[in-house]
C-alpha cells in the first residue's frame, strides 16, 4: 500500500512535465503548486469534456451549428484550459477512428477559444488609440478567423522582429553609424532627419522585396489567406493592407513613424516630409507595401486606382479604422464562399465587426438574416431583432417578418418527429443499388466522394431539377439520388447513373467527414451512431458489397 501511495506521488509531480507541456505557461515556477490537486482538477475536467462531447452527436446531429450545446460549454464547472486540453487530446487521436468525437471536439474547442480571444479584443478596443498597435490587432483578427491554429503575438512578433534584424544589417553594410544601426535593443527609436529615414526605407525595400522576395498576391488577390498576418509571413504575400501593417511595424522599429492611410480600393502609407502632423496632404509621400515599397506623390494615388478623390481620404487611419477595414475585406469574401455550406468565414468576421461595433444596424441584420437563413441561433436571431429595433424603428418591416419566421422555425423544432429511417430491405427502395459509408467516384465529373444519406428519387424541387439539366439524364429524375461528401469539401447530390465505385478508396478530406462516420476502415467509412438509425441496414450492406469487390479485384 505505500508502495502505491509512494507511486502516485511521483507520478503526481511528475505528471505535469511529459502529460502537460501546453499548459505549463499557466503556472509560475516560483508558485508552490499542489499538483496532486492539479491532477484531480484535470482529471476532472476530462470526464466533464468526455461526457459533452459524447453527447453533442444524439442532441444535434441534424444541425450543422450545435448553438444549444454551446450555450451549455459557457457554464463550465471547471478550469477552461484543463478542458480545452482533453479537447486537443481527442483530436490528437492517431488513426481514421473516433471520427465523430475528433468533429465535435473541434466544434467546441473551436467556440471557446473564439469567445476568449473575443475578451481580448473588447479589452484592445478599450486601451487609448496610441497603445493599439496595428499588428496586436492583426493577430487577433488572424487568431479569431483560425482559432484552432497555433497563432499567438509573441511569435509574429519574433518574425518581424527578425526581418527588422535583417534590415539593420544591410542598413550597417550602407551606413554603419545609421542610428537604427547603433541603437540599444528595447530602446524607443524616433528618427527625425528625412535623408536617415529615406535611408532605412531602402533598405526595407531591399531586404523585403529583393532579399526575402515578399510580394503582393494579384494572382489570388481574394483569397482570404492574405488578410491573415501569420500566413502573409510564411508565404511572403498579401494584400496592399496586410502588406503595410508589416511594413510599417518594421519602419517603426527601425525609428520611421509612417502613418496607416484608410486610401479607397488600395490601402496606403504616408511617410511626412514635412512639419510633424501636418495637415496638408502635398507634405507626405505615399507607400504603396503593395507595390513593393513604391513611393508616391498624390496625383500618382489617384492614378493607381483610376480616379479622384478628396483630401479626407489622405489622413491618417486608427488603429481600430485598421482593423475595421481588415475585418470589411474578410466580410467581402466571406460573402463571395459558396462551398462553405456553414458560412463560416461571414459569420467570424460579422463577429468581429460587431465586436467593433455593436450598434451597427445594417450588420447586425445582415447576421441576423444569416442565422435565419442557416436556420441556427433561433434565440439569439430574436435578441438581435429586437437590438435592431430598439436602434432603429423604421426597421419593423423586415424585424417583423424575421420575428416571425423565427418562432415558427421555434415551434417546428418543438414538434418534430423522430428521425426518418429508411431501409433497403423496402419494396420502395428496390432500385437502391449503393449505400451508406460506400466511397464513390463520379463518372462525369471525376471527383472522389463518400455517400452519407439516398433518396429513392430525386426529392430536390423543380427550380433545381431545371437547373442542374437533370432532365437530360437517360433515367431523369426517376432514379435514386445519393448525398455525398465531396473530396473538395462540397455537399452533393448525385444521380445512381452517375456514381461507380472507387477501386482505389482513400480518405475524404471533408470537414462534416465526422458528422455522419465514426470511422474509415480502408475501403469504407462505419456509420456514427445517429446515421446508422437512419440508415439501419446500410452498415452490413457497405460491408458486405465492399468484401465482394475487393475479392474479385485480388
Amino acid at each position: 500500500m505505500y508502495e502505491d501511495l509512494k507511486s502516485s506521488l511521483l507520478f503526481c509531480l511528475s505528471f505535469p512535465l511529459y502529460r502537460w507541456p501546453s499548459l505549463m505557461k499557466y503556472y509560475n515556477q516560483a508558485d508552490n503548486v499542489n499538483w496532486l490537486e492539479e491532477y484531480k482538477e484535470r482529471h476532472k475536467a476530462g470526464l466533464e469534456a468526455r461526457r459533452i462531447v459524447a453527447s453533442f452527436s444524439k442532441r444535434f446531429f441534424s444541425e450543422h451549428v450545435p448553438c444549444d450545446g454551446f450555450s451549455d460549454i459557457e457554464t463550465l464547472g471547471c478550469p477552461s484550459h484543463f478542458f480545452e486540453d482533453e479537447l486537443m487530446s481527442i483530436l490528437n487521436m492517431e488513426g481514421g477512428k473516433g471520427l465523430t468525437w475528433k468533429y465535435y471536439a473541434k466544434k467546441i474547442l473551436y467556440f471557446l477559444r473564439q469567445q476568449n480571444i473575443l475578451k481580448k479584443l473588447k479589452a484592445y478596443l478599450q486601451r487609448p488609440p496610441d497603445e493599439q498597435s496595428c499588428l496586436e490587432g492583426a493577430v487577433l483578427v488572424d487568431q479569431y478567423c483560425n482559432p484552432l491554429l497555433d497563432i499567438c503575438l509573441e511569435t509574429v512578433q519574433a518574425q518581424v522582429d527578425d526581418i527588422a534584424a535583417k534590415v539593420r544589417k544591410y542598413l550597417k553594410s550602407k551606413n554603419a553609424r545609421h542610428p537604427s544601426v547603433t541603437s540599444k535593443a528595447g530602446e524607443a527609436l524616433i528618427i527625425s532627419q528625412v535623408e536617415l529615414q529615406r535611408q532605412v526605407l531602402d533598405a526595407m525595400n531591399y531586404v523585403l522585396y529583393e532579399q526575402l522576395k515578399y510580394k503582393g498576391n494579384e494572382v489570388d488577390y481574394y483569397n482570404s489567406l492574405n488578410s491573415y498576418i501569420r500566413q502573409v509571413l510564411i508565404h511572403r504575400t498579401g494584400i496592399p493592407i496586410s502588406l503595410s501593417v508589416l511594413y510599417l511595424t518594421i519602419a517603426r522599429q527601425l525609428g520611421v513613424q509612417l502613418e496607416p492611410v484608410n486610401f479607397p480600393s488600395h490601402f496606403l502609407l504616408r511617410w511626412c516630409q514635412g512639419t510633424k502632423g501636418s495637415t496638408n496632404i502635398f507634405d507626405y509621400v505615399y507607400i504603396d507595401a503593395f507595390g513593393k515599397g513604391k513611393q508616391l506623390t498624390v496625383k500618382e494615388c489617384e492614378y493607381l486606382i483610376g480616379h479622384h478623390v478628396t483630401e479626407e481620404f489622405y489622413g491618417v487611419a486608427t488603429a481600430k479604422e485598421v482593423l475595421q477595414r481588415m475585418v470589411g475585406n474578410l466580410l467581402n469574401i466571406g460573402k463571395r464562399e459558396s462551398t462553405d455550406q456553414s458560412y463560416q468565414l461571414l459569420r467570424d468576421s460579422l463577429d468581429l465587426y460587431l465586436a467593433m461595433y455593436p450598434d451597427n444596424v445594417q450588420h447586425l441584420m445582415l447576421q441576423a438574416r444569416l442565422y435565419f437563413h442557416l436556420g441556427i441561433w433561433p434565440e439569439k436571431v430574436l435578441d438581435i431583432l429586437q437590438h435592431i429595433q430598439a436602434l432603429d424603428p423604421s426597421q419593423h418591416g423586415a424585424v417583423g417578418y424575421l420575428v416571425q419566421h423565427t418562432l415558427e422555425h421555434i415551434e417546428r423544432r418543438k414538434e418534430e418527429a423522430g428521425p426518418d429511417v429508411k431501409l433497403h430491405s423496402e419494396e420502395k427502395h428496390k432500385d437502391i443499388c449503393y449505400s451508406v459509408g460506400m466511397i464513390m467516384k463520379h463518372k462525369r465529373y471525376g471527383y472522389n466522394c463518400v455517400i452519407y444519406g439516398w433518396d429513392p428519387s430525386c426529392m430536390m424541387g423543380h427550380e433545381w431539377i431545371r437547373n442542374m439539366n437533370v432532365h437530360s439524364l437517360p433515367h431523369g429524375a426517376h432514379q435514386p439520388f445519393y448525398n455525398v461528401l465531396v473530396e473538395d469539401g462540397s455537399c452533393r447530390y448525385a444521380a445512381q447513373e452517375n456514381l461507380e465505385h472507387n477501386m482505389e478508396p482513400y480518405e475524404i478530406p471533408h470537414p462534416d467527414i465526422g458528422r455522419y462516420f465514426t470511422e474509415f476502415a480502408g475501403t469504407h467509412y462505419v456509420a456514427n451512431t445517429e446515421l446508422e438509425i437512419r440508415y439501419p441496414e446500410d452498415l452490413e450492406l457497405t460491408h458486405a458489397t465492399v468484401q465482394k469487390i475487393y475479392e474479385k479485384k485480388e
